[in-house]
């Protein structure tokens, strides 16, 4: 397979576990562009947490939100968001009073409780989801603790809305057409580069499709089982720069250093 466009989530996989990208991940990802070939991050991060690593980072492209979000360079393209956020979330209050619940719209995140527990110093905007602007969301987050107890969300979503587990801590609620691997079809049409034409790395449950989908998946050491199960390939961990030691032996034809 000609790699063409390679895609990597980032917490968990591309970064290290301290939130680092490594000087030798950095001349990796370079010597591959240098080769003509794409690099895009896909990520369930927003933009503004991933604003301070893009001079590190130095892709080409990104998927934010899990594909709510699309941007190629600086033009951003067509997204999936949530509509009408105030009532679905006017509607889960209503039947759970007190639920930690928090929404992501234009760039900012909304909470009705402190989520500094969940993510260290992560600026927000205490509301009671009354005063919401008119905007579709890119993802509503709600807090829990596993899939089982998440299964008592799921008769608040609406047909054309999905939720997944995140890092067992947060059910991530998104538009079903918001996920990582339509924002890699979406690039790659963009790009002219065919599916299976793409290399995509992995750690959790949100990256088990786009390695399904992409003509190589591969997934970190570190990554939880079914992704682990899920993947063409198991590469070293994230501590361990796993992502550039597969791209350096298997794109650049190296000996990782």
């Amino acid at each position: 397979m000609a790699v063409k466009m390679i895609v990597t989530d980032l917490d968990g996989t591309f970064l290290r576990s301290d939130k680092s990208v490594s000087a030798y991940s950095q001349r990796v990802i370079g010597q591959c562009r240098e080769k003509g070939i794409i690099f895009v991050i896909a990520t369930a991060r927003p933009v503004r947490a991933v604003e301070s690593l893009l001079p590190v980072l130095s892709c080409d492209a990104a998927i934010y939100h899990n594909g709510a979000v699309i941007k190629k360079g600086e033009k951003q393209m067509d997204g999936f968001g949530i509509p009408n956020p105030r009532n679905f979330i006017s509607a889960l209050l209503d039947a759970y009073p007190g639920l930690p619940v928090y929404a992501e719209i234009q760039d900012q995140l909304y909470a009705n409780y402190d989520p500094g527990k969940i993510w260290e110093n992560i600026p927000y905007k205490y509301t009671d989801f009354t005063d919401l602007p008119e905007a579709d969301a890119d993802k509503i987050l709600l807090e829990t603790t596993s899939v089982e107890e998440m299964e008592k969300f799921k008769p608040f979503l609406t047909s054309d809305l999905y939720m997944q587990l995140s890092e067992n801590t947060i059910a991530m609620i998104m538009n079903k057409q918001a996920c990582k691997e339509n924002g890699i079809r979406s690039l790659a049409a963009d790009y002219q580069i065919h599916m299976d034409e793409i290399a995509a790395f992995g750690d959790d449950y949100n990256d088990i499709l786009m390695l399904r989908e992409c003509g190589k998946g591969i997934a970190v050491a570190n990554a939880i089982p079914e992704v682990l199960e899920a993947a063409d390939e198991i590469c070293e961990d994230n501590d361990n720069d796993g992502v550039a030691r597969w791209l350096d032996r298997n794109i650049l034809r190296n000996v990782p250093v």
